[in-house]
């Protein structure tokens, strides 16, 4: 234990009012998620309105255009959850749309990275390229509150924690590692609650 602290305390981190205040918001939009409280796409439109600015200024170019991407979502997932106030309620997906996601993901994922890599300056183009594609995917599931949206996020959670530590961005690496736990937590919670609907 005492090696893990003396690691911690020799980091350097870099920290911004900027994406201390996108963290903020991010962490807001996660648990008003968990909570199904509309006013999670707010706290979303805030936090990636800062982060298409981080990303960029870092070169993760793939995760710049999801950031606007998140910025459309944040509208549709409003609008959607909004309208559906009643009627729109947790549901699961079929393995084998899963499946399908899992092999489109991949084959998009293996493109884009090639793409970035050879025709940009882009940093880390096929792991940026992995988690951009699949929170496509997740972001999508979450406006329709597909119960696995949950799982696909503590993947791309996990593997962000080192995209965004090997470019320096040391708060948003906590910050997913944060996300990490919470989507497992919100798994769980959807879960149960699906269960008790049924």
């Amino acid at each position: 234990m005492g090696d893990i602290l003396q690691i911690i305390s020799q980091l350097n981190f870099n920290w911004s009012i900027i994406e201390s205040t996108a963290v903020f918001f991010s962490v807001l939009y996660v648990i008003l998620a968990i909570k199904e409280n509309v006013w999670c796409w707010g706290a979303a439109a805030i936090s990636v309105i800062l982060y298409i600015y981080i990303c960029y200024s870092a070169q993760l170019y793939p995760e710049t255009g999801l950031q606007f991407f998140y910025l459309l979502m944040a509208f549709y997932g409003y609008y959607q959850w909004n309208k559906n106030d009643n009627s729109l309620k947790i549901q699961q997906w079929t393995i084998t749309k899963h499946l399908f996601i899992l092999l489109l993901g991949a084959l998009l994922t293996f493109l884009m990275g090639f793409y970035f890599s050879i025709y940009t300056n882009a940093a880390m183009p096929l792991v940026d390229s992995f988690t951009t594609v699949f929170s496509v995917f997740a972001t999508y599931m979450v406006t329709k509150k597909v119960l696995g949206n949950w799982l696909y996020w503590i993947v791309i959670d996990a593997v962000s924690v080192y995209l965004y530590f090997s470019r320096d961005l040391h708060l948003t690496s906590l910050l997913f590692i944060v996300y990490t736990l919470i989507a497992i937590f919100g798994y769980f919670s959807w879960l149960k609650r699906n269960n008790e609907l049924a």
